[in-house]
């Protein structure tokens, strides 16, 4: 059980050395947490173990940030000197003593006060015993940075939580497994499971650990999901991965397999219970989990859990997990597809060469954290989505932009032919504090648009979002207006023959002209054919898939418009 007194004396004696750098209080009031594709001004990590994969974390970020490699001793920093063998002047070394290499869950969260101005550094209680040097690392780096630490380490405000269970959308939403319930109540977590509160934490309830995050953090809405069966540290950065505000990247498995069934029924959880910050459904994308030799966990005697959602965004560049597996290729080329524009550097994280991170249970965003920058230039926009550009006129493009100096200007590029460059638009502050506005000119029916915006603050710095515009950029197609119902204009009827070995029939009807797609999906979610790409005519219209030009097995055909999507399972025999 941790000692309150040795926690005091700790805390006397940071005091001491590092002056009010470190207190137990609450922050003032007003804070919010960072999201993780925000600015980052430091990147973390732990010289400790996996030192090839730190080593290739620390060369792909060094461009974006500072890197500062956390070391026990000077030797250790020589070694890794030695090994990164590196002389930019974006890499330091410290010494600021890690037990272990999960600097993710460990290491300091970045906050704001009142959303851009002060940044401060919140520690947890570290949900792993007798590990005190990662315990105490946040303090030390704050020290080590001049950034005021406020800890939640003394009763009554005493909380356990792990940086790999926690996942912000920088607007005051959060997410965790339920494994936070057991990690601060020696009882159970709500459910009936046991807990597992070995801290001596003030056992607390969920409705009181929603307080503690809403006064340290400024979290108005923490949303608790099941923890998976087979994921043994049940860290939900293991399958699921904030994009932005309103995306979510999940991990994936076949039908019925391994932790699917839960990751499932926890997604359909959260979209049937809750909104994004700006009151619209959430997207959720889907990145497959891949099978090491045929299988999937659980894995007899490992911690084994390969994933290529436990990834790291730091500015413009994604570090991904790779696995020397036949998907690494298509999990890269999927991250390209949903985040254009940044460079995605993918790691191995199963060699014996890299010490095999992943089979101690954890990748890239388990032995790496990231700090903010002390002064962010933060813009927040609800991108437009092709379902919503059914609007007669033009498409207004709002965004809340701020910086501690002021804004001097915001602009919004938009252009219908990435060869072609962008056309700038001003965008003018409205009637909402630190909102700005433009338009995008109304376009013909089923032209596709991009845009990003930039922003300029008084004291000179300026930042796109996305963060690598004009490489990357927002996109939707616009669609013709129309009064019919969206959701009865086009209908799939029954597939036939099913189950099938040759020519495969799909009957469409659609009560009015509609521009569609016809796909075959295989049981990852990856499109094997375009069957059709194009406008449907008002009638009814049969499509044809050779079923035996594909590897017997179960797919998907799906019918997509702008505003439907309709799936028939459809199976090929031998």
């Amino acid at each position: 059980m941790r000692s309150t007194l040795f926690t005091l004396l700790f805390f006397v004696v940071c005091n001491a050395i590092f002056g009010q750098n470190y207190t137990t209080t609450m922050p003032p009031a007003g804070v919010r947490t960072m999201a993780e594709w925000e600015e980052t001004g430091t990147l973390l990590v732990a010289w400790n173990s996996y030192k090839p994969a730190i080593t290739q974390i620390v060369k792909a970020a060094k461009k974006e940030c500072k890197v500062l490699v956390c070391c026990n001793t000077q030797s250790d920093i020589q070694n890794a000197k030695n090994t990164i063998a590196d002389t930019s002047s974006n890499i330091e070394f410290a010494i600021i003593p890690p037990s272990t290499v999960w600097i993710r869950d460990y290491g300091p969260t970045t906050v704001y006060q009142n959303d851009v101005d002060s940044i401060y550094l919140i520690d947890w209680i570290y949900n792993r015993a007798n590990r005190e040097n990662d315990d105490n690392l946040p303090v030390v780096y704050g020290a080590y940075a001049g950034i005021p630490v406020y800890s939640t380490k003394i009763p009554q405000n005493d909380m356990v939580n792990t940086g790999g269970n926690f996942m912000s959308d920088g607007m005051g939403t959060a997410f965790a497994s339920k494994l936070v319930l057991r990690n601060n109540n020696q009882l159970m977590d709500g459910e009936g499971n046991n807990g597992n509160d070995i801290f001596g934490t003030a056992n607390h309830t969920a409705q009181s650990i929603d307080a503690l995050m809403d006064d340290y953090m400024g979290i108005k809405r923490y949303i608790k999901m099941k923890e998976l069966p087979f994921d043994g540290i049940h860290h939900i950065d293991m399958h699921m991965k904030l994009l932005d505000e309103e995306t979510i990247l999940l991990g994936q498995y076949p039908n019925g397999v391994s932790d699917g069934p839960q990751i499932e029924a926890n997604i359909q959880y959260v979209l049937d219970s809750f909104k994004t910050s700006f009151g619209r459904d959430f997207r959720v994308l889907r990145m497959p989990m891949p099978s090491i030799n045929g299988g999937f966990p659980p894995y007899p005697n490992k911690a084994l859990y390969p994933t290529y959602v436990n990834m790291l965004i730091v500015n413009k560049t994604i570090i991904m997990p790779k696995y020397n597996h036949v998907m690494d290729v298509a999990a890269q080329d999927t991250l390209k597809k949903y985040m254009p524009g940044y460079e995605i550097v993918a790691i191995d994280c199963i060699s014996p060469a890299n010490n095999n991170p992943i089979n101690s249970g954890g990748a890239i965003h388990c032995i790496s954290k990231e700090v903010g920058v002390q002064q962010p230039l933060r813009i927040v926009h609800a991108a437009i989505r092709s379902a919503d550009v059914d609007i007669p006129a033009q498409w207004q493009v709002k965004s809340l932009v701020q910086h501690r100096s002021g804004i001097a200007g915001v602009s919004l590029f938009y252009t219908t032919n990435l060869n072609t460059g962008y056309t700038e638009i001003p965008m003018t502050a409205s009637s909402t504090a630190n909102y700005f506005e433009a338009n995008i000119p109304i376009q013909p029916a089923g032209t596709t648009i991009y845009y990003y915006i930039h922003a300029t603050a008084n004291d000179g710095k300026t930042i796109n979002r996305p963060m690598p515009a004009p490489e990357g950029y927002w996109t939707f197609k616009a669609v013709q207006s129309s009064s019919t119902r969206w959701e009865d204009v086009a209908k799939m009827a029954a597939i036939y023959p099913n189950p099938a070995s040759a020519i495969t029939v799909v009957p469409v009807n659609v009560k009015s002209t509609v521009r569609a797609n016809v796909l075959l999906v295989n049981m990852f979610g990856q499109v094997i054919s375009t069957i059709f790409e194009g406008e449907i005519p008002t009638g009814s219209h049969n499509y044809f898939i050779h079923a035996d030009q594909y590897p017997a097995g179960i797919y998907q055909v799906v019918l997509q418009t702008a505003h439907q999507q309709i799936t028939q399972k459809l199976v090929i025999a031998e």
